[in-house]
């Protein structure tokens, strides 16, 4: 007899990210520069992509667009089933703080701040405050297995620990997807995929949908398929 998981995760159908033929462009004097051309991608709720490109392929428009950092030139953006298409910068970065989450390249985490700091520091901002944001941190904390770092700058923490609390502050929000930028890219091969495995159960164990921004082809077997972009054009 198959065992049943008594707590399943329940995947809402809806996709956790749409684009519709999106550019971008960039205007420089008399001439354009499209950074994304007509780019279309369906991410489903808990999936996971790896977006692999050389520098200036647009990766990281395509990343700013889907997080709400940027609006579109042409096309349509829908987030968690929410078109945030023609949104104003203030909508925008309601939006982001309410659902998207954000590890970037070399964590970034606020160095004369603690692990746990680090994750408040978020909801300072965000929808919870006082005593339910101090307990959603220790609880994320404990989960990644920072319990006993919580109270530890990160100039004490190992760089895989670092990583931890990025992604650790990058769910506080609760997100329907999270942005990963190069998350291995300063971590030797054993580490990098100790991180990227994580990355792989947190999302998947919170039905949390993911791109992971990387040159590492030999991490992307972690990710459930590779979209490639190439002069702003995406392809698999």
């Amino acid at each position: 007899m198959t065992a049943i998981d008594p707590n399943p995760v329940i995947v809402d159908p809806t996709p956790a990210l749409q684009l519709d033929s999106v550019r971008k462009v960039y205007p420089t004097g008399d001439e354009e520069v499209v950074a994304l051309d007509h780019a279309t991608l369906t991410i489903a709720t808990d999936e996971i992509i790896a977006l692999v490109g050389p520098s200036g392929s647009g990766k990281t428009t395509l990343c700013s667009i889907a997080g709400g950092i940027l609006s579109p030139t042409e096309g349509t953006v829908v987030v968690a089933g929410e078109d945030i298409t023609n949104y104003s910068q203030k909508q925008l970065t309601d939006f982001r703080r309410e659902h998207v989450g954000f590890v970037f390249q070399g964590v970034n985490l606020v160095p004369f701040l603690t692990a746990r700091e680090n994750l408040l520091v978020v909801d300072e901002i965000g929808r919870r405050t006082g005593a339910p944001a101090r307990r959603r941190a220790d609880q994320l904390l404990e989960e990644l297995g920072l319990a006993d770092r919580a109270g530890h700058m990160p100039a004490e923490l190992s760089g895989g620990q670092r990583q931890r609390v990025a992604i650790g502050r990058a769910l506080m929000n609760d997100p329907e997807i999270v942005l990963f930028d190069e998350p291995t890219s300063a971590l030797d091969t054993k580490l990098g995929e100790q991180v990227m495995e994580l990355i792989r159960n947190e999302m998947k164990s919170r039905g949390i949908a993911a791109i992971v921004v990387t040159h590492d082809e030999r991490m992307t077997h972690y990710c459930d398929r590779i979209v490639h972009i190439v002069d702003g054009v995406l392809s698999d």
